[in-house]
């Protein structure tokens, strides 16, 4: 090609001239075209993943294609006052599909089907649904502010995910208690502590976490993202199992290697990332968000309020009544690798006190003189206060994270919504 066009030569002879804006014209057009065979191609792939089926297990759990599972469920309603209700409502219909699928698809008899429906109502309902509650109220933020308002379906969907989040969290928490010998959660007894349960928890934990999925299934199989949901949850799951397995181990170290790092790390994996980060992540996916660097930006402050977050479970675990945050603490008895125990022990206590923490931490009882003693233990040393200042110093430094945030394209409202609901609570 020379100033006056574009030449095609052969063996040195030029065949045709094409001037130049013809030739711009062809280039323009043959890059057109490309684009269109690839955005075709693209459609294809949506249209075939719009479709898959599941061969190996579709004889047993039916998916119909083109069909709404949440066709029959009553009208979300996020007016004030009534986002509760309608959250609820829809963990009643979640818990009715999950067991009205057992006896027909596992052949599962009238008495265990009836096992599973107490099972469920038991554990997965009740606390404060505010994992949730955020991916609704986060979701229908993020579409707003794409230009899109949520109708009831969308609104319903996001309530589905965030039950997931809630089941999630309630099979870890009946696996919890077990392994920490609990007493008491969200004001009734813990599940293996009825007195015809026992170790049968530990399989209904994993079948709660296994609902996790199927629900996800039988909701999202037909959404262009759903193996981003599928995705994220077992991402979740394994990060948080991970957090738990580094405070189990806890019982199998010394007090000295209890530091504020290693509490860090806990917290971080074992709270953070499905307490905070998931709820927000869920309804960017919802609402189209791809980037990963927008969820890089995202996960920035959602983990800091995770840890912040913990901070404060760990001393109303100490300095809460069990009437106020619905459990009785064991963290003492436990041996816990908590907030107040690593400040205490590793910049406070002096070599008397430590001697005591080393005899008598995680070997007393609940409400025994030696907890009762390692309270007022804490409470001489000004742990409150030193609490306090930790408090509004977490709140300072995620507010400062606004421009960062913005600057990715997200809402901030998001943010400060999820941190006033947990800065200063008490319960």
């Amino acid at each position: 090609m020379d100033g006056s066009g574009l030449s095609l030569v052969v063996n040195g002879q030029e065949l045709l001239r094409v001037p130049v804006p013809l030739a711009a014209a062809i280039v323009v057009l043959i890059c057109c075209l490309a684009a269109t065979a690839y955005m075709f191609s693209l459609a294809i792939s949506s249209e075939r993943h719009l479709v898959t089926r599941y061969p190996a297990t579709e004889g047993l759990t039916v998916l119909s294609p083109g069909s709404n599972p949440r066709k029959g469920y009553p009208k979300y309603d996020t007016s004030k006052g009534k986002e509760k209700e309608s959250f609820m409502k829809v963990c009643d219909y979640l818990v009715s599909e999950a067991v009205a699928e057992l006896p027909g698809s596992f052949e599962m008899p009238e008495k265990e089907v009836a096992w599973v429906r107490r099972m469920l109502d038991y554990n997965v309902k009740g606390g404060k649904m505010n994992r949730g509650l955020m991916v609704v109220a986060s979701g229908e933020l993020l579409l707003q502010h794409h230009g899109e308002k949520a109708n009831s379906d969308t609104l319903t969907k996001l309530a589905v995910l965030g039950w997931c989040i809630e089941w999630l969290q309630a099979w870890l928490l009946v696996a919890d208690d077990i392994m920490d010998d609990s007493q008491t959660r969200r004001g009734q007894p813990c599940w293996y502590k009825n007195e015809d349960v026992g170790k049968i928890g530990i399989n209904d934990a994993f079948l709660i976490e296994q609902f996790v999925f199927r629900t996800l299934k039988r909701h999202f199989w037909q959404e262009p993202y759903y193996h981003q949901l599928v995705d994220l949850f077992m991402e979740t799951t394994f990060q948080t199992e991970c957090g738990q397995l580094l405070d189990l181990l806890c019982t199998n170290i010394t007090l000295d290697d209890f530091t504020e790092d290693r509490w860090t790390l806990i917290v971080k994996y074992k709270t953070a990332f499905y307490s905070f980060y998931c709820s927000v992540a869920l309804g960017m996916v919802v609402a189209g968000i791809n980037r990963k660097e927008t969820f890089d930006v995202a996960r920035e402050p959602l983990l800091k309020m995770g840890v912040y977050f913990q901070a404060q479970d760990d001393f109303l675990d100490a300095f809460g009544t069990p009437e106020q945050i619905g459990k009785i603490g064991t963290d003492i008895q436990d041996k816990k690798c908590g907030w107040l125990f690593v400040k205490a022990f590793e910049k406070l206590a002096s070599p008397e006190q430590k001697k005591f923490l080393e005899d008598h931490y995680g070997k007393c009882k609940i409400d025994s003189k030696e907890e009762k003693d390692i309270k007022k233990m804490y409470k001489d040393m000004k742990l409150e206060k030193i609490y306090q200042d930790y408090e509004q110093q977490s709140y300072d430094e995620i507010m400062a994270m606004k421009p960062m945030v913005e600057a990715a394209g997200l809402p901030w409202s998001v943010f400060e919504m999820f941190l006033q609901k947990v800065y200063k609570r008490q319960k």
